[in-house]
């Protein structure tokens, strides 16, 4: 019998460029006592986020509205799937107070996906925005909204309310986006972007994983059709498996390699670009307003 044993763990290490410093800091400090004493919602925690101790110091950070579970699967997200709860009316409101609450410069409001509802949540959105505004008015926002389906009657309802940024990411490359994003689809996405300028928003933006699998060329087609939807801000960052259910990191790109996208992104025209292998679409978010 053979001596051998077979390693079945597919995981590739980490590289040393992977690493997160601990974050530390006063005005991190007093936010993550804020948020366990009253309880927030902030996807900087519950995405366990590398960058959240620089975020929070910056006065910055990411909430997630229309509750926890998300109508869709996508490959790559940590995120639990089923059958949403009710919406919660009081929820623009909470989120609102805990912005005014942690002293939030820039919030970056994201959401579930919900295809469950008839306006797929877009009236929660906008009253989200709405209620920011009023609570705390000195807060610059991002929305980084799902497709909605493509559908432009739930789009027009946050370029009506006019956040200072709206993105909607792409994830992907074009051949892994069925993989990667199941339900989404990459014209569609693209659609989304074009269509935001098109009613007038000031400024978007969009998201891009790297390591899934894609080949370089595919990298410089999506960062190429996002600049022709108009888009102003890119970030790309390199993808991390939430846990062992998720898709596999099938390669870490290296830091030069995310220089090379960055640089190409920049000759074409963004407005900003970040790229590097910790970045995450809320990655110096407030930057990205200017």
């Amino acid at each position: 019998m053979s001596e051998e044993i077979l390693n079945t763990d597919t995981t590739i290490q980490k590289p040393k460029w992977i690493r997160v410093k601990l974050p530390t800091g006063k005005n991190y400090r007093e936010l993550r006592t804020l948020v366990d004493k009253y309880k927030l919602n902030t996807i900087c925690q519950s995405g366990s986020c590398p960058n959240m101790g620089e975020c929070w110091g910056e006065g910055t950070a990411t909430f997630m509205i229309l509750g926890n579970i998300c109508t869709r699967s996508c490959g790559f997200c940590g995120v639990k799937t089923g059958k949403p709860m009710d919406v919660n009316w009081d929820e623009p409101e909470k989120v609102a107070r805990s912005i005014k609450l942690m002293k939030i410069k820039h919030a970056v409001l994201t959401s579930v996906d919900r295809d469950d509802l008839k306006d797929m949540g877009s009236i929660l959105w906008a009253e989200t925005v709405n209620a920011v505004r009023r609570i705390s008015p000195g807060t610059t926002m991002e929305t980084l909204i799902p497709d909605f389906q493509g559908i432009h009657k739930h789009i027009d309802r946050l370029v009506e309310v006019a956040p200072e940024v709206i993105s909607h990411n792409m994830e992907t490359v074009k051949r892994l986006t069925r993989e990667v994003r199941i339900q989404a689809k990459y014209e569609r996405s693209l659609d989304v972007l074009k269509y935001l300028k098109d009613a007038g928003q000031n400024r978007t933006k969009t998201g891009v994983m790297l390591g899934l699998g894609e080949e370089k060329d595919e990298v410089f087609q999506t960062i190429e059709d996002v600049r022709n939807a108009n888009v102003d801000v890119i970030t790309l960052g390199q993808y991390l498996q939430p846990t062992k259910k998720h898709l596999p990191v099938k390669r870490f790109i290296t830091p030069e390699e995310f220089e090379e996208f960055g640089d190409f992104a920049r000759s074409l025209g963004f407005r900003h670009v970040e790229s590097s292998p910790l970045v995450r679409s809320s990655y110096h978010a407030e930057k990205h307003i200017h």
